[in-house]
Protein backbone atom coordinates (compact mmCIF):
# COMPACT_ATOMS: atom_id res chain seq x y z
CA UNK A 1 0.00 0.00 0.00
CA UNK A 2 1.44 3.52 -1.04
CA UNK A 3 1.35 6.37 1.47
CA UNK A 4 0.63 9.64 0.07
CA UNK A 5 0.49 12.96 2.11
CA UNK A 6 -1.63 16.19 0.33
CA UNK A 7 -0.25 19.48 2.05
CA UNK A 8 -1.81 23.37 0.98
CA UNK A 9 -3.03 25.68 3.06
CA UNK A 10 -6.34 25.96 0.71
CA UNK A 11 -8.64 23.73 1.92
CA UNK A 12 -10.02 23.50 -1.31
CA UNK A 13 -6.90 22.94 -3.68
CA UNK A 14 -6.34 19.89 -0.69
CA UNK A 15 -9.19 18.02 -1.58
CA UNK A 16 -8.92 18.50 -5.34
CA UNK A 17 -5.69 17.25 -5.13
CA UNK A 18 -6.52 14.32 -3.36
CA UNK A 19 -9.20 13.43 -5.77
CA UNK A 20 -7.16 13.45 -8.25
CA UNK A 21 -3.94 11.26 -6.45
CA UNK A 22 -7.38 9.11 -5.84
CA UNK A 23 -8.23 8.76 -9.21
CA UNK A 24 -4.36 7.54 -10.24
CA UNK A 25 -4.01 5.39 -7.38
CA UNK A 26 -7.17 3.55 -9.15
CA UNK A 27 -5.47 4.16 -12.62
CA UNK A 28 -2.27 1.90 -11.82
CA UNK A 29 -4.48 -0.57 -9.73
CA UNK A 30 -2.41 0.53 -6.46
CA UNK A 31 -3.85 0.37 -3.19
CA UNK A 32 -2.96 3.63 -1.42
CA UNK A 33 -3.88 5.52 1.95
CA UNK A 34 -3.91 9.55 1.16
CA UNK A 35 -3.38 11.68 4.00
CA UNK A 36 -4.18 15.73 3.89
CA UNK A 37 -3.15 18.43 5.74
CA UNK A 38 -3.69 22.19 5.96
CA UNK A 39 -1.02 23.35 7.69
CA UNK A 40 2.79 22.30 7.14
CA UNK A 41 3.67 22.05 11.00
CA UNK A 42 1.70 19.17 11.22
CA UNK A 43 2.65 17.18 8.07
CA UNK A 44 6.67 17.98 9.56
CA UNK A 45 5.59 17.38 12.96
CA UNK A 46 3.85 13.41 11.75
CA UNK A 47 6.96 12.61 10.21
CA UNK A 48 9.86 14.09 12.32
CA UNK A 49 8.09 13.17 15.70
CA UNK A 50 5.48 10.50 15.38
CA UNK A 51 7.76 8.80 12.24
CA UNK A 52 5.46 8.88 10.12
CA UNK A 53 6.08 7.35 6.35
CA UNK A 54 5.26 8.94 3.06
CA UNK A 55 6.29 7.24 -0.54
CA UNK A 56 4.97 10.75 -2.04
CA UNK A 57 3.85 14.33 -1.05
CA UNK A 58 2.29 16.69 -2.88
CA UNK A 59 3.55 19.97 -1.20
CA UNK A 60 2.63 23.76 -2.31
CA UNK A 61 4.99 25.85 -1.76
CA UNK A 62 3.79 28.84 -0.77
CA UNK A 63 2.20 28.30 2.15
CA UNK A 64 1.85 30.85 5.45
CA UNK A 65 4.56 29.94 8.20
CA UNK A 66 7.11 28.52 5.90
CA UNK A 67 7.71 27.47 2.41
CA UNK A 68 7.01 24.12 0.81
CA UNK A 69 10.90 24.39 -0.63
CA UNK A 70 11.94 24.56 3.41
CA UNK A 71 9.48 21.59 4.45
CA UNK A 72 11.19 19.39 1.91
CA UNK A 73 15.16 20.83 2.74
CA UNK A 74 13.43 19.04 6.75
CA UNK A 75 11.98 16.23 5.31
CA UNK A 76 14.07 15.08 3.24
CA UNK A 77 16.76 13.28 6.10
CA UNK A 78 13.51 11.05 7.42
CA UNK A 79 11.88 10.29 3.46
CA UNK A 80 15.27 10.30 1.86
CA UNK A 81 13.40 7.52 -1.09
CA UNK A 82 10.33 9.59 -1.02
CA UNK A 83 8.99 11.49 -3.89
CA UNK A 84 7.50 15.04 -3.10
CA UNK A 85 5.68 17.18 -6.18
CA UNK A 86 5.96 20.85 -5.96
CA UNK A 87 2.70 22.79 -6.70
CA UNK A 88 2.92 26.64 -7.20
CA UNK A 89 1.83 29.40 -9.06
CA UNK A 90 5.66 30.63 -9.12
CA UNK A 91 7.76 29.44 -12.07
CA UNK A 92 10.88 30.70 -10.89
CA UNK A 93 10.96 28.02 -8.17
CA UNK A 94 11.54 25.14 -10.76
CA UNK A 95 15.40 25.55 -10.27
CA UNK A 96 15.31 25.26 -6.58
CA UNK A 97 13.18 22.18 -7.29
CA UNK A 98 15.18 20.34 -9.66
CA UNK A 99 18.17 21.53 -7.32
CA UNK A 100 16.47 19.74 -4.16
CA UNK A 101 15.78 16.34 -6.22
CA UNK A 102 11.75 16.97 -6.54
CA UNK A 103 10.43 14.63 -8.34
CA UNK A 104 8.37 17.09 -10.51
CA UNK A 105 7.06 20.57 -10.49
CA UNK A 106 3.38 21.26 -11.28
CA UNK A 107 2.54 24.55 -12.11
CA UNK A 108 -0.78 25.51 -10.84
CA UNK A 109 -2.71 27.09 -14.08
CA UNK A 110 -2.07 23.42 -15.13
CA UNK A 111 -3.25 21.17 -12.64
CA UNK A 112 -5.49 19.00 -14.42
CA UNK A 113 -3.33 18.39 -16.97
CA UNK A 114 0.25 18.27 -15.46
CA UNK A 115 -0.39 16.70 -12.04
CA UNK A 116 -2.49 13.50 -12.78
CA UNK A 117 0.90 12.80 -15.10
CA UNK A 118 3.39 13.71 -12.59
CA UNK A 119 1.01 11.26 -9.62
CA UNK A 120 1.13 8.46 -12.60
CA UNK A 121 4.31 8.89 -13.26
CA UNK A 122 5.68 9.07 -9.50
CA UNK A 123 3.12 6.20 -8.27
CA UNK A 124 4.78 3.97 -11.38
CA UNK A 125 8.07 4.31 -10.45
CA UNK A 126 7.54 3.63 -6.43
CA UNK A 127 5.96 0.40 -7.26
CA UNK A 128 9.18 -0.69 -9.56
CA UNK A 129 11.25 0.14 -6.90
CA UNK A 130 9.22 -1.12 -4.08
CA UNK A 131 9.16 -4.89 -5.30
CA UNK A 132 9.33 -6.50 -1.44
CA UNK A 133 10.80 -4.82 1.52
CA UNK A 134 11.04 -5.67 5.24
CA UNK A 135 9.85 -3.09 7.32
CA UNK A 136 11.34 -2.05 10.49
CA UNK A 137 9.13 0.13 12.66
CA UNK A 138 9.80 1.72 16.06
CA UNK A 139 8.40 4.42 18.22
CA UNK A 140 11.23 7.30 16.61
CA UNK A 141 11.49 5.31 13.26
CA UNK A 142 10.32 3.24 9.97
CA UNK A 143 12.82 2.08 8.10
CA UNK A 144 11.79 0.03 4.71
CA UNK A 145 14.54 -2.12 3.40
CA UNK A 146 14.30 -4.07 -0.13
CA UNK A 147 14.77 -7.82 0.17
CA UNK A 148 16.74 -7.76 -3.17
CA UNK A 149 19.40 -5.12 -0.58
CA UNK A 150 19.61 -8.19 2.28
CA UNK A 151 22.87 -9.91 2.63
CA UNK A 152 22.43 -11.67 5.84
CA UNK A 153 20.82 -11.45 8.83
CA UNK A 154 22.68 -12.73 12.16
CA UNK A 155 21.55 -12.84 15.75
CA UNK A 156 22.96 -10.09 18.45
CA UNK A 157 21.79 -10.81 21.08
CA UNK A 158 18.27 -9.93 21.92
CA UNK A 159 18.07 -8.32 18.41
CA UNK A 160 18.30 -9.09 14.43
CA UNK A 161 21.42 -7.28 12.60
CA UNK A 162 20.18 -7.16 8.81
CA UNK A 163 23.09 -6.49 6.80
CA UNK A 164 22.95 -4.57 3.36
CA UNK A 165 25.45 -2.32 1.81
CA UNK A 166 24.63 0.21 3.93
CA UNK A 167 25.78 -0.91 6.77
CA UNK A 168 23.40 -3.10 9.62
CA UNK A 169 20.21 -2.42 10.73
CA UNK A 170 18.81 -3.48 14.15
CA UNK A 171 15.47 -4.62 14.79
CA UNK A 172 14.24 -6.16 18.28
CA UNK A 173 13.13 -9.44 16.88
CA UNK A 174 14.21 -12.85 17.07
CA UNK A 175 16.02 -14.31 14.15
CA UNK A 176 12.93 -16.86 14.03
CA UNK A 177 10.63 -14.08 14.02
CA UNK A 178 12.69 -12.11 11.39
CA UNK A 179 12.67 -15.28 8.79
CA UNK A 180 8.82 -15.69 9.02
CA UNK A 181 8.09 -12.17 8.36
CA UNK A 182 10.12 -12.16 5.40
CA UNK A 183 8.11 -15.33 3.97
CA UNK A 184 10.52 -15.45 1.20
CA UNK A 185 12.56 -18.46 -0.75
CA UNK A 186 15.13 -17.21 -0.84
CA UNK A 187 16.38 -16.29 2.53
CA UNK A 188 17.81 -19.56 4.44
CA UNK A 189 19.33 -20.57 7.20
CA UNK A 190 22.91 -21.33 6.90
CA UNK A 191 23.41 -21.76 10.74
CA UNK A 192 21.07 -21.52 13.78
CA UNK A 193 22.24 -17.90 14.19
CA UNK A 194 22.42 -16.68 10.79
CA UNK A 195 20.09 -16.84 7.30
CA UNK A 196 21.41 -16.05 4.16
CA UNK A 197 19.26 -14.17 0.94
CA UNK A 198 20.41 -16.73 -1.65
CA UNK A 199 20.81 -14.21 -4.73
CA UNK A 200 24.00 -13.38 -2.52
CA UNK A 201 25.94 -16.19 -2.69
CA UNK A 202 28.64 -16.72 -4.72
CA UNK A 203 29.52 -20.04 -4.28
CA UNK A 204 29.89 -22.71 -0.98
CA UNK A 205 33.77 -23.40 -0.56
CA UNK A 206 35.15 -25.42 2.80
CA UNK A 207 32.39 -24.82 4.70
CA UNK A 208 31.73 -21.08 3.96
CA UNK A 209 28.86 -18.99 2.36
CA UNK A 210 30.66 -16.54 -0.02
CA UNK A 211 28.75 -13.75 -0.76
CA UNK A 212 29.24 -11.47 -3.51
CA UNK A 213 30.45 -8.34 -1.47
CA UNK A 214 33.35 -10.63 -0.31
CA UNK A 215 32.00 -11.63 2.93
CA UNK A 216 32.32 -15.22 3.95
CA UNK A 217 29.95 -16.84 6.52
CA UNK A 218 30.36 -20.37 8.13
CA UNK A 219 27.78 -22.86 7.20
CA UNK A 220 27.52 -25.30 9.85
CA UNK A 221 28.01 -28.97 9.38
CA UNK A 222 24.49 -29.58 10.14
CA UNK A 223 22.93 -27.31 7.30
CA UNK A 224 25.55 -27.51 4.81
CA UNK A 225 23.99 -30.59 2.73
CA UNK A 226 20.80 -28.94 3.13
CA UNK A 227 21.55 -25.65 2.40
CA UNK A 228 23.93 -26.85 -1.34
CA UNK A 229 20.38 -28.48 -2.10
CA UNK A 230 18.07 -25.37 -1.28
CA UNK A 231 20.43 -23.43 -3.67
CA UNK A 232 20.61 -26.09 -6.40
CA UNK A 233 16.65 -26.13 -6.16
CA UNK A 234 16.63 -22.09 -5.80
CA UNK A 235 18.42 -21.77 -9.36
CA UNK A 236 17.18 -24.13 -10.69
CA UNK A 237 13.84 -22.98 -10.39
CA UNK A 238 14.74 -19.92 -11.39
CA UNK A 239 17.38 -19.85 -14.49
Amino acid sequence: MLHIAVCDDDRNAVQTHKQIAKCCLAQCKSAGEISVYTDSANLLYDITEDGFFFDLILLDIEMPGGSGMELAQKIKPYLPHGKIIFITSHIEYAIDAFELAIFRYVPKDDIDTRLPAAIMDAVKLIMLEEGKVYTIRTNSRLEKIPYKEIYYIQRDGKNAGIATAAGVSKVRKSLQQVYEELGAEEFIYIDRGCIVNMIHIMQIKDGMAVLKNGVSLPVSRSHLQEVKEQINTYWGTHI
